[in-house]
């Protein structure tokens, strides 16, 4: 077994925008509520965009509505 670490750079950022996106029904909205509560416990600043799917029904044939959760960390 290799005793080899590698080392990689990393860099702080200010501010950064994660959006998470699926379709209705895959967890967007609790992935990206769970994470948005986490960062903020670990003492961040953050500003929430939930986007829910249209409540009409997609036509025939088309993909369902997109289910998708922004956000901003500072």
């Amino acid at each position: 077994m290799s005793n080899h670490f590698s080392h990689k750079s990393s860099s702080e950022l200010d501010s950064v925008v994660i959006r998470f996106a699926g379709d209705s029904g895959d967890g967007m909205q609790l992935t990206g509520t769970q994470f948005a509560d986490t960062s903020a416990l670990m003492g961040n600043d953050i500003a929430t965009f939930p986007n829910y799917p249209s409540e009409i029904r997609a036509p025939q044939g088309s993909l369902f509505g997109v289910s998708g959760f922004q956000v901003q960390i500072s």
